[in-house]
Formats: C-alpha cells, sequence, structure tokens
C-alpha cells in the first residue's frame, strides 16, 4: 500500500482531478447562450446574467484570499468543503434555471460555486510543491494545466449534454459528474509524510497581520502584473464564441474553444517548467507580456476582429490564452521563490485576491466597450493599454532571484 503513496498518487493525480473540475468555469460562455434561451424565452432580461461569471471569480479570489489558513491546516477539509461547494452550485443553478430566478443563479453559480472554486484551486497546491520540491514549477504547472484543460475536455461535452437533454438536466448530470471527479481527488490527496505543519491557533489580530504584505512593493508589483495579465484575459476569453462568430466560425466555435482551451492548459504547464530552469523565474512574466503584447498590437492594427482576419484572431486567442494559464501557473513558484514555503497557501491565497478584482472588472469591462461601439475590436485598444502597462511594472518594480535562504521563511508581517 505504502508503494501506491507516491507524488503521483498523492499529488498530481488529485490535483488533475480537482483542478479539471472546477476550471469549467471557463465553459461559462457555452453554457451562458443556453441559459439565455431559457430565460428569453420566460420574457425574462438577462442583462445581469453576466454577472454570474464575475461572482464566481469574485468569491473564488476572496475566498482564498481569507480562507488560505484553513487550507494550510487542513486540505482534507478544504477539499472537500471545495467538492461540495461545487457540486451544489452547479446543481443549484439547474435549480434557479427550473424557477426561473435570475436572483438563484447569481447565489449558486456565483458565490456558493465561488465558494467551491477558490477552496478547491488551492488546496492541492502547496502539496505538490512539497511532493516535487526539486521541479516546483512543473509541479504546479501540473495542476493549473488541470484548470486549464477542462474547458478542452468539457467544451463539446457540455454543448453535446445541452443540445441532447437541455440546460437545466443538463447541469445536474455535470454537477454528479464533477462531484465524483472531486472527491476522489480529495480522498487521494495527502502531504508527504515527512512534512510537518507548525500551527498556532487562530488569532484574529495575526490572521488580518498577514494582508501587511500588501506594503511590500515587490507583493505589489508581482499582484498587479497579475491582475492585469487576468483581466486583459478575461476581457478576450469570455467573449470568445462572440469573437469567432463576428469573423464568421461560429460553426466550428465549440472546436475552437477545445483548441484554445488546449493552449490555455499548455501555458501553464509549459512557462511554468521553462521557470524551473531559469535564474530568475520573473523572466517567465516578461515573455508572456512582451507576447501577448505583440499579438494584441498586430490584432489591433491590422483590424483582425472587424476586417474578420481569421488567422490573426485565432493567433491572438491562442497567445493570449498561452499567457493567461502561465501567469497562474508561476504565480505560486515565483512567491515561494521570494518568501519561502513556509505559508505558501496563505500568500498564494492574498494573492488571488487578484482574481476576484479582475473578476469583476476584466468581461464587464469588456463589455461595456462592446456595447458602447458594437464591436468586439474595440476590447483591444483596452488591453493594449493594459498589457504595456503591465510589462513596465514587471521590468521596474518586480525584481526576484531565487534563494535557498528564504526557503522556509514566513511571510513578512
Amino acid at each position: 500500500m505504502k508503494k501506491l503513496s507516491n507524488k503521483w498518487t498523492r499529488a498530481a493525480i488529485p490535483a488533475l482531478l480537482l483542478h479539471c473540475s472546477i476550471g469549467t468555469v471557463y465553459c461559462w460562455s457555452y453554457l451562458s447562450g443556453y441559459i439565455e434561451e431559457v430565460f428569453l424565452g420566460a420574457g425574462m432580461s438577462v442583462s445581469a446574467l453576466g454577472w454570474a461569471f464575475s461572482l464566481a471569480i469574485f468569491f473564488l479570489g476572496m475566498s482564498a484570499a481569507f480562507l488560505g489558513n484553513f487550507v494550510e491546516k487542513d486540505i482534507h477539509k478544504a477539499s472537500l468543503l471545495a467538492s461540495l461547494c461545487f457540486a451544489v452550485g452547479i446543481a443549484g443553478t439547474g435549480l434557479a434555471i427550473h424557477l426561473h430566478s435570475m436572483a438563484l443563479v447569481l447565489i449558486c453559480y456565483g458565490v456558493i460555486m465561488g465558494i467551491g472554486l477558490g477552496l478547491g484551486y488551492l488546496s492541492p497546491v502547496k502539496t505538490l510543491m512539497l511532493w516535487f520540491k526539486d521541479n516546483k514549477g512543473l509541479a504546479t504547472g501540473l495542476a493549473v494545466a488541470g484548470f486549464g484543460a477542462a474547458k478542452m475536455i468539457f467544451a463539446p461535452i457540455i454543448t453535446a449534454i445541452c443540445e441532447a437533454v437541455g440546460v437545466e438536466l443538463a447541469l445536474y448530470i455535470l454537477a454528479a459528474i464533477w462531484f465524483v471527479m472531486m472527491f476522489i481527488g480529495h480522498l487521494l490527496l495527502k502531504k508527504p509524510d515527512g512534512w510537518v505543519e507548525q500551527h498556532e491557533k487562530f488569532d484574529i489580530k495575526a490572521f488580518f497581520s498577514r494582508f501587511k504584505i500588501f506594503g511590500d512593493i515587490k507583493f505589489i508589483g508581482i499582484w498587479l502584473v497579475f491582475y492585469i495579465n487576468i483581466t486583459c484575459g478575461l476581457a478576450l476569453i469570455s467573449n470568445e464564441k462572440a469573437i469567432y462568430t463576428a469573423i464568421g466560425l461560429s460553426g466550428v466555435a465549440s472546436l475552437l474553444g477545445t483548441m484554445t482551451g488546449f493552449f490555455n492548459a499548455a501555458g501553464r504547464l509549459g512557462y511554468s517548467t521553462l521557470g524551473d530552469h531559469m535564474k530568475d523565474r520573473n523572466s517567465v512574466y516578461k515573455i508572456i507580456l512582451i507576447s501577448e503584447l505583440a499579438l494584441t498590437v498586430l490584432a489591433l492594427a491590422t483590424g483582425a476582429i472587424s476586417s474578420e482576419i481569421t488567422v490573426i484572431c485565432i493567433a491572438l486567442l491562442i497567445i493570449v490564452n498561452l499567457g493567461y494559464g502561465g501567469g497562474f501557473s508561476n504565480l505560486p513558484t515565483l512567491l515561494s521563490d521570494v518568501y519561502g514555503m513556509g505559508s505558501i497557501s496563505s500568500l498564494h491565497g492574498i494573492a488571488l485576491s487578484a482574481w476576484a478584482v479582475a473578476g469583476l472588472t476584466g468581461n464587464q469591462i469588456a463589455e461595456v466597450i462592446v456595447n458602447k461601439t458594437g464591436s468586439y475590436q474595440s476590447i483591444l485598444i483596452f488591453t493594449t493599454a493594459m498589457y504595456a502597462l503591465a510589462l513596465l511594472v514587471d521590468i521596474f518594480f518586480v525584481r526576484t532571484k531565487r534563494s535557498k535562504k528564504v526557503e522556509n521563511a514566513e511571510i513578512p508581517a
């Protein structure tokens, strides 16, 4: 039995099961159309529907920020609660559709499922880094690659089930599938036998003192770069299906969604592994931002979306998905290089608050731009400026080099 307890069965496989389930949040654009049809058919407004995705990302980030200590202390309770919240949120969304209740959609998909996302996202990360201590980038890449691969795997499945049985019943079926996957991951997840956590009793002052990390200029720089990369990514990824429709590719939108899902996952694994071989892991973020900026400028200069230049549009979405995924996988390892492994789950959770804020701004800003201009091409003006700003912040404020001295350091107060 002990032979079966290794880094693959206790870390990699459970991480993939957890992240492949919760990563389906990025299939929202493939679900929302079916939900809209039901509500419009009932004569209801769907203007608030976009907030379901925004709230899900917001509560993901905030639950990670405030419950990082809880995850740190007990990954089993955290992963079980994640499984329950995520499944209940998905099934509850199905019930909300049955009751034609927009408020219940926002509560179930946005709040309840969002909390499950945050707990599920954090639960396997530190465990992976402990099992793969010599290849931490590869380890976190494995976990969050599952998050990106979820869209690749489930986008066509969601479409097929919704077409076959309708969106309400589809959500009940999907909730059951994802709960089983996450529950198995919960049962398998385990830290190495040699690792002993040192935890003091909960203290409210000590809890909030962790947020003093925002007084550290390095952390602020990391937070801002992470926030901007997510905001720009969400602005485009949340409108991916609509962009494919705008350039005349609606018939193959699901197939293209699978393809960009693959690149999202590839970016998470590839960029994080690349970081393992660099003296300064932050160099990866420079590569990500430069490539995203270059393709965005090209698409903006050629009017690619408005002119239906499909090759450039697809290339843009591939590069954005690559960089979006790579930004996530490099975050915990970059933080561990700077601050050590001592309280990495807590610190990683605090950094994920950037994801929460981006969830309220990324796709919402894009929606405002499209409503004002009537064109998805206009989103590129916003993302070009933001990518340029992120690159400047990264160059001048995020200067980090790996050091063995911080391996077991605690978060600075």
